[in-house]
């Protein structure tokens, strides 16, 4: 009896070390603070996308998260996406970071497709959601539905000032992962979508000074939001630079995020779960000796 005791609690410290092989979830990323600016179209019609940037310091796993926006009051979500690109930042080393001509510039731009195997969709049944509901009906004061046009390579960009006051429900989606998406250390966009049974989900922007507002996450660099639809592909446009502008300083923009997941893990050393498992099993056969 003693030796089968024993054996169980050295399974028993066996589960407990082994346990901590994983990692509890974190915060990696939090800026889902609207700041009632603007919104951005991300999702059909028009197949349109909006994106904001993020960095991981370490490899990193996401398994869930939040973003906000606005939906027509009339609306209901009908699925929901989320998917990562690479940020064309100097040096990154990122595919698909090219000017395909319908852009004034791709630098610090999201890349052209997203990475392979960051897609997650309630379709692909890898992604369930809730919504809450924040506010019955609020409103900004410039918003980005149609207004994306080609522009002309290393040329200011023609600007269409967007599509003007928005307004509607105020939702925020919270997603969870059944399948993590694990990427390196390293620079990233997050880029969710929306599908509704009428009219465009439109993301909300945030505070783009980052770093202590609400509790909001510091990166540096901190690159602004960009946003696309069919008219322009595989481009990317900037928020404000590109598309709202300005009379003279041209107003950018963060969006409302925020991601979860784990960061590393914690192996214990195997030499000392065998040690001891192997004292456990002594002490047990001790015992069972003496008895006998």
């Amino acid at each position: 009896m003693r030796h089968a005791r024993a054996l169980r609690l050295g399974l028993l410290s066996l589960s407990f070390f082994g346990s901590a092989a994983f990692a509890a979830d974190t915060v990696l990323y939090n800026n889902d603070f609207p700041d009632g600016k603007v919104a951005t179209a991300s999702g059909s019609p028009k197949a349109a996308e909006s994106a904001d940037d993020f960095i991981l310091n370490t490899a990193s796993t996401i398994t869930s998260g939040s973003f906000t926006g606005l939906i027509p009051k009339t609306a209901s979500i009908l699925n929901v996406g989320v998917e990562i690109y690479g940020a064309c930042t100097p040096g990154s080393g990122f595919a698909g970071c090219t000017n395909l001509g319908k852009a004034v510039t791709r630098v610090n731009s999201p890349t052209s497709e997203g990475l392979p195997g960051t897609e997650r969709t309630t379709g692909d049944g890898n992604l369930t959601y809730s919504a809450s509901l924040l506010n019955n009906g609020i409103g900004v004061v410039g918003s980005v539905v149609d207004g994306i046009n080609p522009q002309t390579p290393n040329v200011p960009a023609t600007l269409t000032g967007g599509d003007g006051p928005a307004s509607g429900k105020e939702v925020r989606v919270n997603f969870n992962l059944t399948q993590g998406i694990t990427l390196p250390a390293g620079h990233y966009f997050f880029v969710p979508s929306v599908e509704l049974n009428d009219g465009s989900f439109l993301q909300l922007s945030a505070y783009r000074t980052v770093g202590g507002e609400f509790g909001s996450t510091l990166i540096t660099p901190d690159l602004q939001a960009w946003v696309r639809n069919d008219n322009i592909k595989n481009d990317w446009l900037r928020t404000g630079t590109d598309i709202i502008g300005g009379p003279t300083d041209p107003a950018t923009y963060n969006l409302a995020f925020r991601l979860v997941g784990t960061t590393g893990t914690v192996v214990p050393e195997p030499t000392g779960v065998a040690m001891l498992i192997a004292g456990l099993v002594a002490v047990g056969a001790w015992s069972q000796r003496k008895r006998t």
